[in-house]
């Protein structure tokens, strides 16, 4: 049997590669222009590798009783790691892929094939735009990890977007987004603000060392209208090799402190990572 070769093509935004890990055989590294975007173990589907993904794969572990299927979308494709995650824990859920990049949608499909028998669609549509034209109260779970190189969109951050996701969730559905900041955390604040004029409930988790301003990294952030399970949220991701803290309540609010929700007009890209931050050698 060959060992498998690495996979590179100009996709529409950029240069996607795939690598195969030598340490484990079937998984795979997706970089776009140099960056880690997603990490897939076809062997092991349930494996998460990044720890912002292990973040969100607890995330979507508490949302509802273990097992019970659920409707996903996730605007981001990436190598379709969370897709994959929540096919396999969650067997019978029925997810949407909203990626703008059509290239990179066929490379990772045509090199990463998807588990069999798993309720996938994918789409190759601008997120927003997407959203806009999706049925009102269709998914449980909304999961924006979206990145224009490395950094997120400006139109998927302001209060009008988020009206649009909240639209698209059921009642008990769930807004989740990885979105990367460093201290004084001027995006991350302002985004908690722009997810508090629609969602009663808001959870941050991140890397203790992130939230201390000692480095640039991604925050976990989630929103609804009904409590998460804040306690099991804590201890799963305590467990970590990486542990993080799960913030929320009175800390949360002293954390988002003055900032302000985000109009149309006003809305930014989240920052640019230092040199080094998220590249690989």
């Amino acid at each position: 049997m060959k060992d498998p070769i690495p996979v590179a093509r100009i996709t529409d935004h950029g240069t996607a590669k795939l690598m195969p890990d030598i340490d484990r055989e079937r998984a795979w590294l997706l970089t776009v222009d140099g960056a880690p975007q997603s990490y897939v173990d076809l062997d092991d589907p349930a494996h998460l590798e990044f720890e912002y993904t292990r973040r969100l794969g607890h995330v979507l572990d508490v949302v509802a009783e273990p097992g019970r299927a659920l409707d996903v979308v996730h605007l981001g494709g990436g190598a379709f790691t969370l897709p994959r995650y929540v096919a396999v824990t969650r067997p019978g859920s029925r997810q949407d892929v909203v990626e703008a990049d059509r290239g990179l949608l066929e490379l990772v499909s045509g090199h990463l094939p998807l588990p069999q028998g798993a309720d996938i669609a994918l789409h190759a549509a601008d997120a927003r735009r997407w959203l806009e034209n999706a049925p009102a109260a269709s998914a449980d779970v909304l999961l924006a990890d979206v990145f224009s190189g490395s950094r997120v969109p400006a139109h998927l951050t302001s209060v009008t977007y988020v009206r649009e996701a909240a639209r698209v969730l059921r009642g008990s559905g769930v807004y989740l987004a990885n979105l990367p900041d460093a201290a004084p955390f001027g995006f991350l604040r302002s985004q908690l603000a722009t997810l508090a004029t629609v969602f009663e409930e808001l959870v941050l988790i991140a890397e203790p060392g992130v939230l201390r301003g000692r480095r640039f990294g991604n925050a976990v952030l989630v929103a609804g209208h009904q409590p998460v399970d804040v306690v099991a949220l804590a201890r799963l991701t305590a467990a970590d090799a990486f542990p993080a803290r799960v913030e929320h309540g009175v800390a949360l609010r002293e954390f988002i402190g003055g900032a302000r929700a985000v109009r149309d007009e006003d809305a930014v890209p989240s920052p640019e990572p230092p040199d080094g931050a998220f590249g690989i050698g």
